[in-house]
């Protein structure tokens, strides 16, 4: 058993990883500002000896370097960040303090407490707009156009220098769209939002070809559960996701069809890119985790369906 900090543990993906973790007996703390995570979503943990839950400012270095000092902490789960990349579009400094800076945190967190082992959660968005090319864990000249993917870059950077310098064991992680229970934005929630206030029509931006791969996020804990620990000196690199992808469109067709909605007029904004930032379509090469047998159990359209049927209407 370890002693296992999980940075953005309140939120959707850090809130399952939490669970998994305690499954396999190892004492988790969670550590959340609850700008994006909720604490209902950890509800049924709280009555767990093994389970612990603190509201800390990640970005804040002195205060979270100590609380790893006093927790005696062996292993990070670094998911704390923006997740919300329309929202760092209009203010960019999001990505910078919840993104970025939350890892430079961590990693000098790590380095004052002789802490060795990391996971880092990046993002498909690393890559920027690359359409057409099948991109592996190799691939150069990585020039994101989101401040998130930006902020996400800039942190492998980091990480790449301090586990070389401290001796550190990392796993990353890059992945695209995570979607699923407890999930609290993105293309699904504003359609069921916008049709709950007109379900006549639905405004669509960009014109719905925008087409990318959702993976559900138990698929995800599963994995990084597994492949967390692993000790492999330096720095491990994955993609991971699903080989198929889902259009904006058909994510609306079920939708409609989830809320029993058969008469929706579609509006679409135009041009191929939801919003500034917004990568339409990307494939990325995903056989370096499947040559360790993992494969996801859902493929992209039914990701989109289970979390429709997760959510409680």
């Amino acid at each position: 058993m370890e002693r296992i900090l999980i940075t953005g543990g309140a939120g959707f993906i850090g809130s399952h990883l939490a669970g998994k973790l305690l499954e396999q007996g190892h004492s988790v703390l969670c550590v959340d500002d609850f700008e994006l995570g909720k604490r209902e979503n950890l509800e049924k943990y709280m009555g767990d000896p093994n389970f612990e839950l603190a509201e800390m400012d990640v970005s804040q270095t002195e205060d979270f370097s100590r609380l790893l000092a006093e927790k005696n902490i062996e292993r990070i789960y670094h998911l704390a960040a923006n997740s919300d990349i329309q929202k760092s579009a209009v203010v960019p400094g999001i990505d910078f303090k919840n993104t970025f800076s939350t890892t430079y945190s961590v990693l000098e967190g790590m380095r004052r407490n002789h802490i060795k082992n990391l996971f880092f959660a990046s993002t498909s968005a690393v890559y920027g707009e690359r359409m057409g090319e099948n991109l592996t864990e190799e691939a150069g000249g990585l020039r994101p156009i989101s401040y998130y993917g930006g902020a996400k870059l800039a942190s492998e950077a980091f990480i790449s220098s301090y586990a070389y310098m401290n001796d550190l064991n990392v796993l990353i992680f890059r992945f695209p769209n995570v979607i699923g229970p407890n999930l609290t934005h993105g293309v699904i929630f504003d359609f069921i939002r916008k049709l709950k206030e007109n379900p006549r029509e639905l405004e669509i931006l960009g014109d719905g070809t925008q087409c990318k791969p959702y993976l559900y996020v138990l698929d995800l804990v599963d994995a990084i559960a597994a492949y967390s620990m692993q000790k492999e000196r330096g720095v491990c690199l994955f993609n991971i996701g699903v080989d198929t992808a889902t259009t904006v469109k058909e994510i609306a067709d079920m939708v409609c069809a989830r809320m029993g909605l058969t008469d929706v007029q579609y509006k679409f904004t135009g041009g191929n890119v939801g919003w500034k930032g917004d990568v339409p379509a990307f494939q990325y090469d995903l056989s370096k985790i499947y040559q360790t047998g993992w494969r996801p159990a859902h493929n992209s359209n039914e990701s989109v369906q289970a979390t429709l049927d997760s959510l409680q209407w």
